[in-house]
């Protein structure tokens, strides 16, 4: 088949992206593109689920969720009045480690974004109206987790897979948790956690990356906080030693959803492009890779079915997501582990992994033409410790991969006798 190639040259580099890390400790990433009027901005600070107890479960997406519905100087309306009159967006999102933000405007609307975000990061007031409406909503959407196969499969593999951990627990909380939060939690968790240190800001865009800098310098740069709260030691994660399957039944539903899973290596493991080019051919390329083509494709059982290699700072998992009519469950799920101890005995074919492999170096260009993908990249070189220059040596990384490689990573993470089984339905 051709060999795709890369042009190196338009991806960020040390030598076109300003890092700075400012006095108070946040740390900027900056870079130009003038072929755009605006601005894509991203970033992150350490204040995520894992500062919550098994009390408090939610809180962080709670606390996150409210930081743009009142501050000392605007009101919830206020503030999305502002980013509508300049064609400005941006919110917050949290995770197990952080809280995340993004927001895109024009260039000139840089300063009023950056004003806005710091004013919601240091002064958010949560007002009593707005936290109660809020919990309503998340009261909600928890209901709706409840009735929903594919969300409650998820939740139980991930208990099962991860034990007593902290990333077996949801970081939306349960219906009792999001209950019993009050505004002093919410104030409190806000006043130890959310601070300039260990912050970290992407801004891509039509603007000269020292501007971008100075830009942030003069709307956070004096954010101080004393005593902003270190992220606890995670306790070491213990393997899976036996094969596990459980079932959470929802009465009255036409659909089981199921997932089949390992643990996964983390993201800056040598371990990764071998594990990610081997769950491409095992269920993303194409049409859902081997799973999707056996199980929905020739088999006809599924309604969706594929592979996912979920990574990060820790251990991920690596797991086989399906939604089957409940009569086809136990077949789908045989099918399934077939196809495992297939790929773990014999691994990937020349030209499965050199499709794989065209197809990561032809489409990684796509994921950096808008500024808000460069922004991502940005982040997530800086997140993982991947060095400035990983996308100058990408596809020398992916192309070194071997089906030795491959079959190897396999065998390591995926043994068809310890298998985590999630099912949900009726």
């Amino acid at each position: 088949m051709a060999k795709t190639t890369i042009i190196r040259s338009s991806f960020p580099s040390p030598e076109d992206v300003l890092q700075v890390k400012l006095a108070n400790g946040i740390t900027v990433l900056a870079r130009s593109n003038f072929n755009s009027p605006s601005i894509s901005m991203g970033g992150y600070l350490p204040a995520g689920a894992i500062f919550e107890s098994d009390e408090k479960l939610g809180l962080a997406d709670f606390v996150a969720s409210s930081l743009m519905r009142g501050t000392q100087r605007r009101s919830f309306d206020a503030i999305y009045n502002e980013l509508e009159s300049t064609g400005a967006s941006m919110g917050f999102d949290s995770g197990v480690y952080n809280v995340s933000f993004g927001g895109r405007a024009l260039v000139e609307d840089l300063p009023l974004l950056l004003k806005l975000l710091a004013e919601s990061l240091q002064t958010p007031t949560f007002p009593k109206d707005e936290i109660e409406r809020l919990r309503a909503q998340l009261l909600t959407g928890l209901a709706l987790r409840a009735q929903d196969t594919a969300d409650m499969a998820d939740m139980l593999f991930e208990k099962m897979l991860y034990g007593n951990h902290p990333y077996s627990r949801p970081s939306d909380g349960t219906v009792e948790t999001i209950r019993a939060i009050t505004r002093k939690d919410m104030e409190k968790f806000h006043r130890l956690h959310f601070g300039p240190r260990g912050m970290v800001i992407a801004i891509v865009g039509g603007i000269h990356p020292k501007k971008a800098v100075e830009a942030v310098e003069h709307a956070l740069g004096g954010w101080q906080v004393s005593g902003q709260a270190e992220a606890p030691l995670l306790p070491p994660l213990k393997p899976v030693r036996k094969a596990m399957k459980r079932h959470h039944p929802i009465a009255g539903k036409s659909q089981s959803d199921l997932i089949v899973g390992v643990l996964a290596p983390k993201r800056k493991d040598p371990d990764y492009m071998a594990a990610s080019l081997g769950n491409s051919v095992l269920g993303q390329f194409g049409m859902m890779g081997r799973i999707g083509d056996v199980v929905r494709e020739k088999s006809g059982l599924a309604y969706y079915a594929y592979s996912s290699l979920n990574t990060g700072i820790g251990p991920g998992s690596w797991e086989v997501a399906a939604g089957v009519n409940p009569a086809n469950l136990k077949k789908a799920l045989g099918l399934i582990e077939t196809e495992l101890r297939r790929f773990v005995k014999h691994g990937v074919t020349r030209d499965e992994l050199a499709d794989s492999q065209a197809n990561y170096i032809g489409r990684l260009p796509l994921s950096l033409e808008s500024n808000s993908g460069v922004v991502s990249a940005l982040l997530n070189i800086h997140r993982y410790d991947l060095g400035m220059d990983y996308y100058q040596r990408y596809e020398g990384m992916v192309r070194s991969v071997t089906r030795a490689n491959v079959l190897e990573v396999a065998r390591k993470y995926i043994d068809p006798d310890r298998l985590v089984i999630a099912t949900s339905g009726p």
